[in-house]
């Protein structure tokens, strides 16, 4: 079972997300299971507040170490701790499905105009960013990050299988699908899918698979697995 902690100063925002779809069921079937700390919980003096101006001036609030320091060194198994932040690597695949296998994820959600420099230096493994822009919180991208990763955990998906064909697995984007009526509005669905023959069929979806990259994504191509490159 993974555990997952997340250190935030608005556990709601987590915790209405975490209750539903295949997150909550993740943690119902014995998969995952979650640890929200309320970043308000961790201060040293309950009249004391998290945030605080920054040193050599400047726009904003900086989040404090000692909340945070407070809430990580309160989780005995760590194995690696996420900060979402623009500044970071740029979530993929690669890096959702390695951090799959860990045993145990904190996550740090920064808000204002940050988190004070010691906790990145000190506590944090992984930067991660989920694109080239800036979000008012860390919750929503920690929510994406973790939402990657946990659906790679086997045993969540009621078919791991179906994992296999999204989007970025072997570095294809995915393909396109289908679903009654087989014919809607005069548009129809493609006779192949239809005919029973899946090897034909799987043929098709590669191919598939493999001219929308070539149109949307060129650039995965050359890395692509799908002609036995192992890809981790």
């Amino acid at each position: 079972m993974m555990k997952v902690y997340i250190i935030t100063p608005f556990p709601e925002i987590i915790s209405s997300v975490l209750g539903t779809t295949m997150l909550a069921k993740a943690e119902e079937r014995g998969k995952v299971k979650y640890h929200i700390l309320n970043l308000f919980e961790f201060l040293d003096n309950e009249n004391d507040r998290i945030d605080d101006y920054p040193f050599g001036g400047g726009n904003g609030m900086i989040i404090k170490p000692g909340p945070i320091f407070n809430a990580y060194e309160s989780i005995n198994d760590v194995s690696r701790v996420i900060f979402p932040t623009p500044d970071g690597k740029l979530l993929n695949h690669k890096l959702a499905k390695n951090l799959s296998k860990e045993k145990s994820l904190v996550f740090i959600c920064g808000h204002y105009k940050g988190i004070d420099q010691r906790i990145r230096d000190a506590i944090v493994t992984d930067e991660v960013s989920i694109g080239d822009f800036v979000l008012t919180g860390g919750e929503l991208p920690t929510l994406i990050i973790l939402d990657s990763i946990v659906r790679l955990i086997k045993g969540v998906l009621n078919k791991y299988e179906s994992a296999s064909s999204d989007s970025f697995y072997n570095n294809l984007l995915d393909g396109p699908h289908y679903t009654r009526p087989q014919n809607f509005r005069g548009m129809k669905v493609p006779d192949i899918l239809i005919s029973g023959n899946h090897k034909k069929i799987n043929n098709w979806f590669l191919e598939e698979r493999l001219k929308k990259t070539k149109k949307k994504r060129k650039d995965l191509l050359n890395k692509s697995s799908s002609f036995g490159e192992k890809n981790e």
